[in-house]
Order: structure tokens, then sequence, then C-alpha cells
């Protein structure tokens, strides 16, 4: 178990584990929505997470998907998030320093995962990086490692595979995690690296890469301090991190607070 999960089991029952779902609104007046903005590794599990909290306390909740350090530079412009669930912690950390973030409110919520991840049409096997070098794999798409952790993640398993000269002549980069992963199924890229929490469509097989190749992906969320509903906001992060929201998280591959990294 790594010791940073001690710490963020303290952050999170500090952060958001006293944080109860809204009052309930009068019924001729609207609960205005919350406002989410969150990696894109997470589409699949916070669609689900979210429509299941909608149904509990009738809070809708808007999710905006995208690659975390554009989420991160819309909210350095002003965008209207209450939440913020970014794919690396550095992210967090970034926009707290700068005063866009409540502090109190940071809280990890999970470790992400990559995987080596194949088109099924495709021909060849591939199930090592270093099979993405042979010639029969012409274009391999990782997220666009500027702006998406799990495309820094990525370069990393490849770099220290020792593969990253044979293979980056050959990438094709996605603007987030979901659009690389478009790239797999519709075959534009016969390979890629993407989150194992989005890899599991029909088009594609996967085989998850050795976490020891790249730094830790530990996600974070904390509420935007401009947000006009920051308790909501909270609300919605305790049920993430919650008995309902962790066992949609964990089926999506995440390792969560507290737990050991599966192998």
């Amino acid at each position: 178990m790594r010791s940073i999960w001690g710490m963020a089991l303290i952050v999170l029952g500090l952060a958001v584990g006293c944080a109860a779902p809204p009052a309930s609104a009068d019924l001729a007046t609207p609960i205005p929505p919350l406002t989410v903005a969150a990696a894109a590794n997470l589409q699949f599990a916070f669609t689900e997470i979210a429509a299941l909290y909608e149904a509990h306390t009738g809070q809708p909740v808007t999710l905006v998907f995208g690659s975390t350090g554009q989420l991160a530079q819309q909210i350095e412009n002003g965008a209207p998030f209450d939440l913020f669930a970014a794919a690396n912690i550095a992210f967090i950390e970034q926009l707290r320093d700068k005063g866009l973030l409540l502090p109190e409110t940071i809280a990890l919520y999970a470790e992400g995962r990559i995987v080596l991840a194949v088109n099924r049409n495709f021909d060849f096997e591939v199930d090592e990086l270093i099979d993405l070098a042979s010639s029969p794999v012409q274009r391999v798409a990782i997220a666009n490692p500027e702006h998406a952790p799990y495309g820094v993640a990525a370069k990393e398993a490849l770099l220290n595979d020792g593969v990253w000269e044979l293979v980056e002549p050959k990438l094709v980069y996605g603007e987030n995690g979901r659009q690389t992963l478009q790239f797999v199924q519709t075959g534009d890229a016969q390979a890629g690296i993407v989150a194992l929490s989005i890899a599991d469509v029909p088009e594609i097989s996967w085989t998850l890469i050795d976490a020891d190749l790249h730094t830790p992906l530990l996600q974070a969320l904390a509420v935007v301090r401009s947000s006009p509903q920051p308790d909501a906001a909270s609300a919605f992060a305790a049920f993430i991190n919650g008995e309902e929201g962790r066992p949609i998280m964990q089926r999506y591959g995440f390792v969560l607070p507290g737990e050991s990294l599966r192998p």
C-alpha cells in the first residue's frame, strides 16, 4: 500500500467526508445543476455516478470532460465550474496555489492505470510495448503529453521501456483520453496507450502496463473557489468517495484511497 493513500484518507475525512447531500428544495424552485469539470478518463465512471447521485438527491449534475490541462486552463480563465476532478494532483495543487480552489476540499479519489490497447481487427499480435516498434504497426495513439496526464504516463512508459525513439515517429496525439481511444477504436491507429477506465469497449483488446514504468497517476478533486454552491459541490465529491461511488470507480479499474495497487 502506498503511504500517500494514508494521507489521502486524512485529507478526505477533513475535506469531504462530512459533506451531506443538498437540502430538499421547494418543488416550485428547480435545483441549479452542478457543473463538474472532469478528466476524460472519468467519462464512463462519472456518467454512472452522476446519474445515481441525481436519482438519490434530485441534484442535477452537468459533466464537462476534457484533458486535465485544458480544463485547468479554463478554470484559470474563469469557466463556471463548481468541482474539478483532475487526472493528476499536480494540476489541483497549481490551481490551489493560484487561489482558484478551496484548499480544504482537496482530496485524492483514485489512482489510474494505463493499458496497451489494440484494435481487434488488426491482424498482428501486440501485447508488449516493444511490439509497437514492429513494422506492421504504423500508427500509435497516445494523449497529448503537453496537457494530458495520461499522455505523460504513456510517454514515460515508452521511455522507461526503452522504445520511445522507435515509436515516436508513429505517434498520433489525441486531445484527451477519449479521443485517443477513438483513434484505436476506428483503426486510425492500430494501437495506443489509454486509460484502463475507458478501455473496456468492444472494438479493442488491451494489456495492462506495468505501473512501475510511469509516475503514479494520483487523481484529485477540489471545489472551485468561484462556485456559487460549494456545499453542493462538496456533497457530490463526498458521494464519489463514499459507499455509493467507490464501487463504481473500482469497477472501472481505478485503485481507490486505502487500497493497495493491484498487479
